[in-house]
């Protein structure tokens, strides 16, 4: 069926419906026999070609090759294969591990993108229920409001005033005022059974994609999934690839740099040690060769952006689970970075549940009874209102009095209506009298309802209104807002008539002032603690608002945002400013009352131009820009419309702003994992580097092929991995925010892979020496078995013991609180397996071992833990410096 072309009634007859939707049971039903509501994704890699990816890479290649060589070699001289099987085992590790990582953090975003599902509000068993968009089935009758995107294609059945932005499918930038009734000649659309109307002028249609910008309404399902207008071009969607964050762009960077570093030392020991040993014999130079390729491929950090990558992922994992879904990896880089929070007030400061505490006016259930119908929440179960926080609790207010909503809308049911909007700060419904003729009910900011009214309510009747009367008003409006209250005001208007116009201009005007309700949003109780801890951390907590400036400045002071109302400002004043005068007195305000969406962006940009990394945060369809424009756009999971989740970087599922100091923390602790982790491994591979090259020059083999390829694989992997788990510092949120322009190396990071690269490679030398003088007797610079054997254990447990330098770039690793498990695994993990391959003889053998004593195994030990006080005396200067 064409829907847009038959009326409503014909389309829920053909999708088997009703207006009052499906029944819960048939719904699920047609949810397993039709498929999830969800557009076609890319086909997943077998495992087979994500493992072939991972030997693509040019310096695993090489090594493949090298083993190739040198088995062709050991074929015709009768040799052992040794060599060959252990290349060959620790590639296929290294690629089993590469698969592995990938496999991690591709569940890990698969998590993060349930966590973030989008949500529809649905008619289900004849109740307003919110379900995950992807379980819409055709038939389903789906409420839509301003700032939601549209979940699946649909007949419009009702709607008021209703706009939908359909750029993304029909590339008209112009929102589209949408109807119920069948398109006709009045639209300029011919609509006869013989001619078809262009997707572009299906005015009672809904489509996937869209998004409601203004109004509201409710459509029928008629399509979902890929059968929808948008399930047509899903393969161009599907083939979309996630971007690489500035940090991963960096390393990719470094880690190309550094291989032409390498390669180019390589090929010089290998030109090196052919002609120094003044043989070309292809053995010697297969066994050169092997030297330098497998220097090569233990000296570049191959793994260093797929342990970026996966502790990025296990980080944003973690903090989704404290209810921050990061929507961007880049996002938590720049979380660190974040210099001033601007934050909604409602929800976000605040409980969100607001609740009326006082009222103003001569009849209270007539104001009661005004605010109830005047309004888009419903009653929910028990009573209990759903919707928009304040709008719930002016239902509630009325249920409190013995005014059911369900009862007051079929005494009282709506023909008419001027949605609310930020500008008119008001909105306006008409209804039906049961007695005959209609009543106008309007809602909103008392200054502008005020302005609105030529008549008072009292005593049951209607007279002019005096000045008098709007002074008391106006004062009783200050009144409750001094004590932090927000208040609105009521107003109504009889007509015998329905009225032709029902534009907002025809409505509201000539009103009889009913009363005013004033009511209360309590603080979060950890919002003061989470204020402190911004300011502990160099962030600035800035409050953006509509409320009157007095109940903002009165909130503002309780959270400890500001000190006095001085610091608190309008938007009326903003107006007053040129951009230069706001940006020399952007300093000297932390709180914005009354402000429109369009003072949002420029607050942002204002805070951006005096070089501060900006937060945003915003909940409603006109808070996108500000959200798209700020450093961090912070979008709201419960009360956000699907646009501001949409254009966001992060999204707050409980609306906290302790959420937002939490996520900053975890923020912190991510890039300084990431740090630690970078430092780690550039050191292990330079002292692998700095080891073999030293060796080579003064012409003996200190380590292996298969050993600097074991040492690799056990030393720099997991480690790494369990550096990214390691705990926060206790200073973290002490600390100021770090430069956005700081480099990986900043900090003095690239002065400390310096020295503690050599670091190691000293200890690894000394225990060559020392094994050559325990087995030879003398000291002298000559190949040794037990040497190669002691420096192999030596190097794999220094570059351990390291790790838990690492622990924190300048703090004693003695000092820090709590254990990092993940650490000590791995090191034991790795004792356990370097000690077996010394001891067991086959693979002994393999390695080409020499069996040493208990005192040389000691003694390798030992040499290995100095690494730790000679780290610890460094930055014990570090400190003092």
């Amino acid at each position: 069926m064409k829907y847009y072309m038959e009326h409503a009634e014909a389309a829920v007859k053909e999708t088997e419906s009703t207006l009052q939707g499906l029944a819960d049971g048939n719904a699920k039903e047609r949810l397993e026999r039709n498929g999830p509501n969800k557009l076609k994704e890319a086909e997943k890699e077998p495992l087979l070609t994500r493992f072939a990816k991972q030997l693509k890479d040019p310096m695993i290649i090489v090594l493949l090759a090298a083993a190739l060589v040198s088995g062709i070699t050991a074929f015709y001289a009768g040799e052992s294969f040794a060599d060959v099987i252990i290349i060959l085992a620790v590639v296929v590790i290294n690629a089993v591990l590469g698969v592995y990582q990938e496999s991690k953090a591709e569940k890990a975003i698969e998590a993060l993108q349930k966590m973030s599902a989008a949500v529809s509000r649905v008619y289900r068993d004849g109740k307003i229920q919110s379900i995950k968009s992807e379980e819409l089935v055709v038939g389903d009758v789906i409420l839509l409001e301003a700032g939601d995107a549209v979940p699946a294609d649909g007949r419009i059945l009702e709607c008021a005033s209703m706009k939908v932005e359909e750029a993304a499918l029909t590339g008209e930038s112009v929102p589209v005022e949408k109807q119920s009734e069948v398109p006709g000649a009045a639209d300029g659309v011919r609509s006869g059974k013989t001619k078809d109307i262009p997707l572009g002028d299906r005015k009672n249609m809904v489509y996937m994609g869209g998004t409601v910008v203004y109004g509201r309404g409710t459509a029928l399902v008629t399509a979902t999934g890929m059968d929808t207008e948008m399930g047509k071009i899903a393969d161009a969607l599907a083939k979309a690839k996630e971007s690489q964050t500035p940090l991963q762009k960096k390393l990719t960077q470094l880690s190309k740099t550094l291989s032409i570093l390498v390669l180019g030392i390589c090929v010089f020991i290998f030109i090196f040690s052919v002609v120094r040993a003044g043989d070309f014999h292809a053995e010697v130079l297969i066994d050169t060769f092997m030297v330098a390729v497998s220097l090569a491929v233990a000296a570049i950090p191959e793994g260093l952006a797929t342990v970026v990558t996966i502790v990025l992922a296990i980080g944003v994992t973690n903090m989704s689970k404290k209810k921050a879904i990061i929507r961007k990896l880049t996002a938590v880089e720049t979380l660190g970075c974040a210099q001033v929070i601007c934050s909604d007030k409602t929800g976000t400061l605040t409980q969100n549940k607001m609740t009326v505490t006082e009222f103003s006016g001569n009849d209270r259930e007539l104001l009661a009874e005004t605010m109830a119908l005047c309004n888009d929440a419903e009653a929910g179960e028990g009573e209990e209102a759903v919707g928009e926080p304040t709008e719930a609790a002016l239902v509630n207010y009325a249920s409190s009095l013995g005014m059911s909503k369900n009862e007051l809308k079929n005494r009282f049911p709506r023909v008419a209506e001027a949605p609310f909007d930020s500008m008119r700060k008001m909105m306006s419904t008409v209804h039906k009298k049961a007695e005959g003729g209609f009543i106008q009910f309007t809602k909103g900011a008392p200054d502008e309802v005020l302005k609105c009214c030529i008549s008072i309510w009292e005593n049951g009747s209607i007279r002019p209104m005096t000045e008098k009367d709007r002074k008391w008003i106006e004062s009783e409006n200050k009144r409750m807002a001094d004590r932090a209250l927000r208040v609105l005001a009521g107003a109504l208007k009889e007509t015998a008539e329905k009225p032709e116009d029902t534009s907002p201009a025809a409505l509201e005007r000539d009103l009889v002032f009913v009363g005013l309700t004033g009511m209360i949003d309590p603080v979060r109780p950890e919002v003061k603690a989470a204020i402190q801890e911004c300011r502990q951390a160099g962030i600035r907590p800035v409050m953006i608002t509509g409320d009157h400036r007095d109940t903002a400045a009165a909130i503002a002071m309780e959270l400890g945002i500001i000190d006095s109302a001085d610091q608190a400002v309008t938007g009326a004043e903003l107006d007053d400013m040129d951009e230069q005068e706001f940006r020399n007195r952007i300093g000297n305000y932390s709180v914005y009352a009354r402000v429109q969406p369009e003072h949002k962006v420029r607050i942002v940009q204002g805070w951006q131009a005096k070089g501060m990394v900006t937060a945003m945060t915003g909940d409603g369809v006109n808070d996108a820009p500000s959200i798209k424009n700020a450093d961090i756009g912070v979008g709201m999971g419960i009360t956000g419309t699907d646009v501001t989740k949409n254009v966001a970087d992060m999204v707050l599922a409980d609306d906290n702003f302790a959420t937002i100091v939490s996520a900053v923390s975890e923020g912190r602790r991510i890039y300084d994992n990431i740090r630690k982790a970078i430092q780690f491994l550039l050191a292990s591979n330079l002292s692998e580097v700095l080891s073999v090259f030293v060796a080579t020059l003064l012409g003996f083999v200190i380590l292996k092929p298969v050993h600097l390829l074991w040492i690799n694989l056990i030393t720099d992997c997991f480690p790494a991995l369990a550096l990214g788990m390691e705990e926060a510092e206790e200073d973290i949120m002490r600390r100021k925010p770090r430069e956005a322009k700081d480099g990986v190396f900043s900090g003095g990071l690239g002065t400390d892979v310096i020295y503690q690269g050599i670091l190691v490679s000293i200890l690894t030398l000394a225990a060559y020496f020392i094994g050559h003088r325990i087995e030879a007797g003398v000291w002298e610079i000559a190949p040794s078995a037990d040497g190669i054997t002691m420096a192999f254990l030596t190097m794999s447990m220094t570059e351990i013991f390291h790790s838990f330098n690492m622990r924190s770039q300048r703090k004693s690793v003695f000092t820090l609180k709590g254990h990092n498990k993940a650490l000590w695994g791995a090191m034991l993990f790795s004792l356990v397996l370097t000690t077996i391959v010394i001891y067991v003889p086959f693979l002994a053998d393999a390695f080409g071992f020499e069996h040493i004593s208990l005192m040389e195994y000691i003694t390798a030990l030992l040499l290995a833990f100095l690494i730790i006080p000679a780290v610890e005396t460094v930055k014990w200067i570090q400190r003092r410096r």
